[in-house]
C-alpha cells in the first residue's frame, strides 16, 4: 500500500470510553467523503497541538465512512494522550497525516498474535482479516488488569476458542514459552506492546527460529554513543551536507534547505525512510528488521547515523 502523504482535516464523530485510561475516537471526513484507503497494521499522524503522534487503526478497512484510534492515557508521557483524552471532543477538526504503516501483515499459514495493553490496537483488523480468509490463529492478549485491556470482552465473546486473555494481576505475566511452543511451523507471529514483552519475544522466537513481526510504540533504548560527523551526498543533485555530532541526518538536510517528509523524530514511525545508495548506515531506528537494516538499503533519517564517511542517499 502506498502512503497517504496529504495531510487532510478530518472531524471528530464519536469518542467513546473504551477501557479504564483508554478512550476510542471515531473520525470522519469533514465533507462526507471516503476516508483513505489503509490495510491492517497501518496508523495515521493526529496533530495535536503542538505535537505530532501516531496512533494505530483499529477499525475495519473496508469501512470507508470512518477511522477508529484508541489511545492509552499516559501520565508521564509527551502530552499526545492527554491532548486526546482532556482536549479532545467531538465535532472538533484536526489534521491528520496518512495512514502509513510498517506494520505490514504478510501471507503466512497460520498466526501467533500476542498483545500487551494498548498493542492490541494494530492488532485488531490483523485478527479480523485472517479469520475471514479462514487461516488459523490465536490471540494472547494481556494487561494489568481486565478492566485496562480494552476489546477484551468482545474478542473473548467473538472469538471464544481462539483467545487467552491474562490480566497480570491475577494470571502474572503472557506465558510466551506455551503460546510459542503450540504454535504450528510456518507461523508468522505478530506482537505489540511494552518494551518488556517485546524483548522478551524478541529472544524467544530468535532462540526456536520464529519469524517475529513487532511494532513499537516507543523507541528501543539505544547504548551507541552520539557519532562522529559525516557527509551525506544528495544522489540526485550531487549536493553533499555536512552532519556534525550533535546533529540527525534530519537536522542537517533541514538546516541546507532540503525538503524531507518526517514524524515522529524518534526512529518509530517510518515517515523519513530514505533509500540508501552508497556508504554503510548505523541504524538507531525502531522500525525496521534486523534483516532489513543488515541490507542496507534504507535508514530513518531522523536517529541513524553513519559508519562511513559518506552516506549517499536517494533524494
Amino acid at each position: 500500500m502506498s502512503d497517504n502523504r496529504a495531510p487532510r482535516r478530518m472531524r471528530v464523530a464519536g469518542k467513546e470510553q473504551a477501557a479504564d485510561g483508554v478512550v476510542t475516537v471515531t473520525l470522519t471526513d469533514p465533507a462526507g467523503g471516503d476516508v483513505p484507503c489503509w490495510e491492517p497494521g497501518a496508523h495515521i499522524d493526529l496533530v495535536l497541538g503542538d505535537v505530532t503522534r501516531q496512533y494505530s487503526l483499529c477499525g475495519d478497512p473496508a469501512d470507508r465512512a470512518a477511522l477508529t484510534i484508541s489511545v492509552l492515557r499516559e501520565e508521564g508521557g509527551r502530552g499526545g494522550s492527554l491532548y486526546v483524552h482532556d482536549k479532545l471532543d467531538i465535532g472538533d477538526e484536526i489534521e491528520i497525516g496518512g495512514p502509513r504503516i510498517n506494520f505490514a501483515l504478510s501471507e503466512a499459514p497460520c498466526y501467533l498474535f500476542v498483545a500487551g495493553g494498548i498493542g492490541i490496537t494494530p492488532l485488531l483488523p490483523m485478527v479480523r482479516e485472517v479469520d475471514d480468509r479462514g487461516v488459523p490463529w490465536q490471540l494472547l492478549y494481556g494487561g494489568r488488569s481486565r478492566a485496562s485491556m480494552a476489546f477484551a470482552a468482545e474478542l473473548a465473546a467473538r472469538y471464544p476458542d481462539r483467545i487467552r486473555l491474562s490480566a497480570q494481576d491475577e494470571d502474572g505475566l503472557l506465558d510466551l514459552d506455551t503460546a510459542l511452543g503450540d504454535t504450528a511451523a510456518g507461523a508468522a507471529v505478530y506482537c505489540c506492546g511494552p518494551e518488556p514483552l517485546l524483548q522478551a519475544i524478541e529472544s524467544a522466537c530468535r532462540a526456536r527460529g520464529i519469524a517475529l513481526h513487532v511494532e513499537r510504540f516507543a523507541p528501543k533504548e539505544s547504548e551507541s554513543a552520539p557519532g562522529g560527523a559525516f557527509e551525506v551526498e544528495l544522489a540526485r543533485s550531487g549536493a553533499v551536507v555536512d552532519v556534525a555530532e550533535s546533529e540527525s541526518v534530519l537536522d542537517a538536510l533541514q538546516r541546507a534547505g532540503v525538503a524531507v517528509e518526517f514524524s515522529c523524530r524518534e526512529g518509530t514511525c517510518g515517515t523519513c525512510e530514505v533509500a540508501v545508495l552508497g556508504g554503510r548506515p548505523e541504524h538507531r531506528d525502531s522500525v525496521l528488521t534486523e534483516d532489513e537494516q543488515a541490507a542496507n538499503d534504507a535508514m530513518m533519517i531522523c536517529v541513524s547515523r553513519s559508519r562511513t564517511p559518506r552516506l549517499v542517499l536517494d533524494l
